[in-house]
C-alpha cells in the first residue's frame, strides 16, 4: 500500500527528521464505582474542559508541531443515534489553528455508559467503528493522524483481569475476552478510517513492559507476560498464527480457532508504532514471596530500558516507532533527569539503525492518579507530578517549572536533539 501523500510519516523516516509532541491526559472512565460514585474524567478532574484554550497556547509555546490529543467519545455520542461535536469542533479547530497536528486519541479507556457490556457488548466493534467514521468525514484533510485506542493491553487489564473498569471482567478468561472484543473493534477502526481517507495515518499505540525473573523457575512465566506486551499489535496485523508462542494460551483461556482466524483474514499495517513507557512502571521483575505468591518488583529504570525496547519493537515488526508517553514522577530535578537519560536513549538507537522517529512528554501537566476513582480526598490529593507544568492544587493553575524551557530549548533544536537516523 503507497503511504499517504499528505502525512508526515514519509518525511518523519528521512535521517534529518523528528516529531517532537506532548499531550494532556485523557483517561475517560464513566462507569462509577460502587462505593465512591466517582467517576474518571482527566478533562473534568484537571480543568481542560474549561481551559482548553489556554492549554493548546501551552502546547504551542513548546514549539512542538505534534499534539497527541484525545477526544472524549462519551460527550461526542452522549446516546446512540445523537451527536454533539462542540467540543472537538472547538479543540481540533484551535489545535489546527495554532499549527499543531493532533494524533487524535480516539478511545482512551472509558465508553459511552450508554454501550452496555462496554467492549464485551455484541455491538462494540460496528460503534467504534462508525464513531471512528463521522469523525474522520468531520475532519477529513484537515486532521491525518489517529490512534484507533489508547493501551489496548492496560484496558484490558483493568476491564477484563481486575474487573475494576466496564465490563468489570476478572482473570486471564476475562482479559482474552476483553482484549479480543478491543482488537476486533480497532481492526474495524483501521477499515473505517481508511475508507474515509487514504491519507490517514494510524499510530498504533499501548503501553510497554520489560520482564526479567528473579530466578530461573519463573523464566517461563516472565517470557510469557513480555509476549502478552505484543498480544494487541499481533492480533490487529495478523501475527497470531498457529506457531504463535501464545497460541495455547490463548485457546485455553476462551480465544476460538476461527476467531483468531478472522484476525488473520482482516490483518491490518502497523505504519507508526507508539511506546508507552515510564521508568518508575515500565521494568517489571516476578519474584515469589515468603508464602509462594507471584509479586512483580518495579525498580526503577534508567534511559537503558528506551533502548532496550526500541529494538525489541524493531525486531518484532521492522516499523518505523516513536515514544508516544514517557516522563518520570516527582520533583523537576528527577523528571529532568529522565529527560536527559531517555532521550540519550533516542539517540543511541537513532545511531544503530533503529527507526525511532519521535519523542512525547506525556502528560504536559500533572495528571490525577486513577486512585482516585475509588478514595475519598479531594483531587488535589491525587495530583501526580509528572508534568513540565505544575498544577496548583488550590486552583488547578498551570504553574510553570524548569522543565517548560528545557524541553522547548531541546524541541527547538530539532534533530540535533536526538542525533541523525542511520540509514
Amino acid at each position: 500500500m503507497p503511504l499517504p501523500r499528505r502525512s508526515q510519516l514519509p518525511r518523519l523516516t528521512a535521517p534529518d527528521a523528528f516529531l517532537w509532541a506532548t499531550g494532556i491526559e485523557d483517561t475517560f472512565i464513566t462507569a462509577p464505582w460502587p462505593a465512591t460514585g466517582r467517576t474518571l474524567d482527566e478533562y473534568e478532574l484537571t480543568g481542560h474542559y474549561e481551559r482548553w484554550r489556554e492549554d493548546i497556547d501551552l502546547i504551542a509555546q513548546l514549539g512542538v508541531t505534534t499534539a497527541r490529543y484525545g477526544i472524549p467519545w462519551h460527550h461526542i455520542q452522549p446516546e446512540a443515534g445523537r451527536w454533539d461535536w462542540d467540543f472537538a469542533d472547538k479543540t481540533l479547530e484551535y489545535l489546527l489553528e495554532r499549527g499543531i497536528e493532533p494524533i487524535v486519541d480516539l478511545v482512551h479507556y472509558g465508553l459511552p455508559p450508554w454501550i452496555e457490556g462496554a467492549y464485551l457488548d455484541p455491538d462494540y466493534p460496528e460503534l467504534v467503528a462508525e464513531y471512528a467514521r463521522r469523525v474522520a468525514e468531520r475532519f477529513k484533510g484537515r486532521v491525518f493522524w489517529y490512534t484507533p485506542l489508547n493501551e489496548p493491553r492496560i484496558t484490558a487489564w483493568y476491564c477484563g483481569r481486575l474487573g475494576w473498569w466496564p465490563p468489570f471482567r476478572r482473570g486471564w478468561r476475562g482479559f482474552v475476552a476483553v482484549m479480543l472484543a478491543i482488537a476486533r473493534g480497532i481492526v474495524r477502526t483501521v477499515e473505517a478510517l481508511s475508507a474515509v481517507d487514504a491519507e490517514i495515518v494510524i499510530a498504533h499505540v499501548d503501553a510497554t513492559d520489560l520482564y526479567a525473573a528473579a530466578t530461573p523457575d519463573l523464566a517461563a512465566e516472565a517470557a510469557q507476560r513480555q509476549e502478552i506486551v505484543f498480544l494487541a499489535l499481533d492480533l490487529i496485523s495478523g501475527r497470531v498464527t498457529r506457531d504463535h508462542a501464545l497460541l495455547r494460551f490463548l485457546l485455553a483461556y476462551g480465544a476460538g480457532e476461527e476467531e483468531l482466524d478472522w484476525f488473520k483474514r482482516h490483518a491490518v499495517d502497523l505504519p507508526l508504532i507508539g511506546m508507552n513507557l515510564y521508568p518508575m512502571f515500565t521494568q517489571k521483575i516476578l519474584r515469589r514471596d515468603r508464602q509462594g505468591r507471584l509479586r512483580i518488583d518495579k525498580p526503577y529504570a534508567s534511559g537503558d530500558l528506551v533502548a532496550a525496547l526500541g529494538r525489541l519493537y524493531h525486531r518484532r515488526y521492522g516499523a518505523p516507532i516513536f515514544v508516544s508517553e514517557t516522563a518520570s514522577m516527582g520533583s523537576v530535578r528527577r523528571r529532568q533527569d529522565w529527560l536527559d537519560d531517555s532521550l540519550t536513549a533516542v539517540r543511541v538507537l537513532r545511531s544503530e539503525g533503529v527507526p525511532l522517529i519521535g519523542y512525547t512528554w506525556w502528560p504536559m501537566f500533572d495528571l490525577v492518579a486513577w486512585a482516585y476513582r475509588q478514595g475519598r480526598r479531594s483531587p488535589a490529593d491525587y495530583l501526580g507530578r509528572m508534568g513540565l507544568w505544575d498544577l496548583d492544587p488550590r486552583n488547578l493553575d498551570r504553574t510553570e517549572t524548569p522543565l517548560v524551557r528545557s524541553y522547548r530549548s531541546t524541541v527547538a533544536r530539532g534533530v540535533e536533539g536526538v542525533g541523525l537516523l542511520r540509514a
